[in-house]
């Protein structure tokens, strides 16, 4: 299984990858996949990038 998004690989992030989500703007949550907005790319938590892939939420910039 791949580690990517956890442990030693975002251990170089800012907040080592922490933040509120801009789509459920949950607060301390591992902001670790790029999701399109428009033509910006953003950072949201792995919930929101399920819900935007099955087409329950979406995103704006």
């Amino acid at each position: 299984m791949s580690k990517a998004h956890r442990g030693k690989g975002i251990r170089e992030l800012f907040a080592r990858g922490r933040g509120e989500c801009p789509v459920c703007r949950r607060n301390n949550v591992k902001l670790l996949y790029e999701q399109e907005a428009g033509e910006a790319k953003i950072k949201i938590c792995k919930t929101c990038k399920a819900a935007v892939k099955h087409g329950k939420k979406s995103v704006q910039a």
